[in-house]
């Protein structure tokens, strides 16, 4: 799960998304330096990251951009999977997307001297382009994989991963609908 995703899964605790939203980038214990309900953000995104990458259904919608992107596949499913998301929200939320999305970024400004160094540096244009908001169109999603394949190791493949996202659109659609219900409930035991 992306960005969005976690966010959504974190329930209605603020400081549990916020948690969520910082836990890439806390490393190890580190997470116990940080409030208690943040602390339980921070957990619950590991445990939804094992739970995703260990899923079948995720197994299957990586394997089509394997020949590319080979461990780095997942990834890609993490960020196709909040493009599904967001262009169905309204299928899992009554606040309309735009409002959920800026009430998350205005937690993540709330507690801007909790965010890790890395995240405070990309936070100005990740809310400044409302990233999350973006997710809901292919556009969107390349900008997000631009942007990833340039700050990380994940490859420059970005016009292979779009194309493979349109050729299998909806495939890529019924099974993240299938896994997202799975998951959902899942993330109801953690909180």
């Amino acid at each position: 799960m992306n960005y969005l995703a976690h966010l959504y899964l974190s329930g209605n605790s603020d400081e549990i998304m916020f948690g969520n939203f910082i836990a890439d980038k806390v490393k190890g214990n580190k997470y116990k330096l940080f409030p208690e309900q943040i602390q339980t953000g921070i957990i619950m995104h590991r445990k939804i990251d094992y739970f995703t990458d260990s899923h079948e259904i995720v197994k299957q919608s990586a394997s089509r951009l394997k020949v590319k992107y080979g461990k780095y596949s997942g990834i890609i499913i993490d960020i196709f999977y909040d493009h599904f998301l967001a262009s169905q929200w309204q299928n899992y939320s009554e606040i309309s997307l735009q409002n959920y999305c800026l009430k998350s970024y205005k937690i993540f400004l709330e507690n801007y001297s909790l965010l890790p160094q890395r995240i405070q540096k990309f936070l100005p244009n990740l809310i400044a382009s409302n990233r999350l908001y973006s997710y809901k169109n292919i556009e969107g999603i390349r900008n997000a994989l631009e942007i990833t394949s340039k700050y990380s190791s994940l490859p420059a493949e970005t016009d292979f991963a779009i194309n493979v996202l349109k050729n299998y659109y909806d495939d890529f659609k019924i099974e993240f609908n299938s896994f997202f219900n799975e998951i959902i409930e899942y993330t109801k035991t953690l909180i």
